[in-house]
C-alpha cells in the first residue's frame, strides 16, 4: 500500500505560477512512476506529467503544458512535485498525484483544487 499526501494550489492569476507537491508513503521501495493528472467537472482524468524511478528518470508531459510545467522528485523525501508557470485558465482543474508501483496497482492522492483567474 502506499498512501499519498498532496498540498499546495488554490487560487492563481492567470500567468502566475504555484507548486504542487505529494507525498508518498508505505511500500515506497515498490514504485516504479509518479505523475500528476488532472480532471474537470463532467470530463475524464487527464494526465498532465509523470516521472520514472529509475536512477537517470525519465519524463513524460502533456503537450497542453510542455514549456510550462516541470514535473520533479526528490526521492530523499519521496516525493513529486509539479512546479507550474505561466498558468492559464484552461488550466483550471482538480490535480492528483498519481503512483504506479512494480505491480502496475496505481494509487490516488485525494486531490487538490487549482483555480486560474483571468
Amino acid at each position: 500500500q502506499v498512501q499519498l499526501v498532496e498540498s499546495g494550489g488554490g487560487l492563481v492569476q492567470a500567468g502566475g505560477s504555484t507548486r504542487l507537491s505529494c507525498a508518498a508513503s508505505g511500500s515506497i521501495f515498490s514504485i516504479n512512476r509518479m505523475g500528476w493528472y488532472r480532471q474537470v467537472t463532467g470530463k475524464q482524468r487527464e494526465l498532465v506529467a509523470t516521472i520514472t524511478s529509475s536512477r537517470i528518470s525519465s519524463t513524460m508531459y502533456a503537450d497542453s503544458v510542455k514549456g510550462r510545467f516541470t514535473i520533479s522528485r526528490a526521492n530523499a523525501k519521496n516525493t513529486v512535485y509539479l512546479q507550474m508557470n505561466s498558468l492559464k485558465p484552461e488550466d483550471t482543474a482538480v490535480y492528483y498525484c498519481n503512483v504506479e508501483v512494480i505491480s502496475k496497482i496505481n494509487y490516488w492522492g485525494q486531490g487538490t483544487q487549482v483555480t486560474v483567474s483571468s
